[in-house]
């Protein structure tokens, strides 16, 4: 199995599914994205932009952490500009210990993540200047990352995508969606069968304007 996992550092849902998503068989590729920019291009708010699903949702992503037996404790805000940690990744190769060091340091420790200067402890520990992060090149792979992301039908995070095989560029977004993903993995079958190719077609029946 070879598959690309879409994330940003903004999501609690991302730190979340990193979880489950690093441990799985075959080569994961760690893609981060600014989830801002997808956002846009699907003409959509944020969870945490829309008051009411806000709370709902830092309280879900909390029972959702107890559940699974993670450490989550959010940062001192949130929304917050996640652009200085996904470059440092970046600028760190995306490796998983990268995406762990910074997920780690912002979603387990609860520190901010939203400036070099607040994130020179993780670019110490992972042997990266913090300058490297403000590099062209580092900030022209983030805009790829997420141009194609968006090209690819990405339209939130986490993402995992699989490449090659049966389901060759199928996604499968949020953390809550892992059992669905590993069931078709283990069955590809699983979405052939007649209800689920019907609703892939389905007619839409009215659009707001």
């Amino acid at each position: 199995m070879s598959a690309r996992w879409y994330f940003d550092f903004l999501s609690p849902f991302s730190y979340l599914h990193w979880q489950k998503v690093k441990t799985l068989p075959g080569a994961v590729t760690p893609v981060p994205i600014v989830f801002g920019a997808v956002l846009a291009a699907c003409g959509q708010k944020g969870p945490a932009e829309i008051p009411g699903k806000r709370e709902f949702t830092y309280r879900h992503v909390l029972w959702q952490a107890r559940q699974e037996g993670v450490t989550l404790r959010f940062p001192p805000a949130h929304p917050f500009n996640p652009l200085a940690a996904l470059r440092l990744c970046v600028a760190a190769g995306s490796t998983h210990q990268a995406v762990d060091a910074l997920f780690d340091w912002i979603w387990k420790q609860g520190h901010a993540g939203d400036s070099l200067e607040a994130l020179a402890p993780v670019a110490a520990a992972l042997g990266t200047e913090a300058a490297a992060a403000q590099a062209e090149s580092v900030k022209a792979q983030l805009r790829a990352n997420t141009e194609a992301a968006v090209a690819a039908g990405v339209y939130g995070v986490p993402t995992l995508a699989f490449d090659g095989g049966p389901l060759d560029g199928m996604l499968f977004w949020g953390n809550d969606a892992h059992a669905f993903a590993l069931a078709a993995l283990d069955n590809p079958a699983l979405l052939a069968d007649p209800e689920m190719q019907r609703v892939s077609a389905l007619p839409v029946g009215v659009q707001r304007r």
